[in-house]
């Protein structure tokens, strides 16, 4: 699963390699995004690719309650077409999800406690280059209230230089394909050809355990344990 992750480049790096308008919210580098937190998410509408805040965590246009977005910061690109929470934004509310890195925690035998312990271990291209995370968008509306916009990132088996630290990585597209992502036109079979394992120039080092807590968003969270 993902389900921590960073974004801390510059605003104007992030305009360039996602070639989108300057949003108009507060940019603020970010270096421990949590489940239930706004951050930005870039999608096509009828004036074009656009980055705006949604919160993570998908909110089914069904559900009833909100709290049920908690339980849906990640979708698996194996089942994301058939999943009733998923498959109407699969189809048709497709994102890119920004980062520079993402956090997974790997187990280690014989640490604090019976069962052993977690070590989090921040994974990210050289040079913190900005990638797109697969993801899927959707609008719900409470009885009363303005609506909630929120997202969801898929996963994918992780590719054997991250199997180590997790068995699952985000789905992290090329940027040749961003287009395809997002074209509203795509059909079914064009997008389950993008949901590949890509470990392109990633790399992974452990971090403080501070990153535990989502409290805690400073660049501590990044720096080698």
């Amino acid at each position: 699963m993902c389900g921590r992750y960073t974004l801390s480049v510059p605003l104007s790096n992030l305009v360039d390699s996602f070639d989108v308008l300057p949003p108009e919210f507060e940019y603020l580098p970010r270096f421990n995004i949590a489940p239930t937190q706004d951050a930005p998410v870039i999608a096509e509408d009828d004036n074009g690719r656009r980055m705006g805040l949604l919160r993570w965590g998908l909110i089914p246009s069904w559900a009833k309650e909100k709290a049920i977005g908690n339980r849906m910061i990640n979708a698996r690109a194996e089942t994301v077409a058939e999943k009733p929470a998923f498959r109407s934004a699969f189809q048709r509310r497709r994102c890119l999800v920004p980062a520079d890195g993402f956090f997974e925690w790997k187990k280690v035998e014989g640490g604090e406690g019976a069962k052993g312990s977690k070590v989090p271990f921040w994974i990210h291209r050289e040079g913190r280059t900005p990638f797109a995370m697969a993801g899927l968008w959707e609008k719900w509306k409470p009885g009363d209230g303005s609506p909630v916009f929120s997202f969801t990132i898929l996963t994918i088996e992780a590719v054997p230089e991250i199997r180590g630290i997790h068995p699952r990585m985000p789905v992290i597209l090329p940027a040749g394909v961003y287009d395809r992502w997002l074209d509203p036109e795509a059909t079914q079979a064009d997008l389950q050809a993008l949901l590949r394992p890509n470990g392109e120039g990633l790399q992974a080092y452990p971090v403080s355990p501070i990153v535990n807590s989502p409290r805690n968003d400073t660049p501590e969270c990044i720096e080698p344990a």
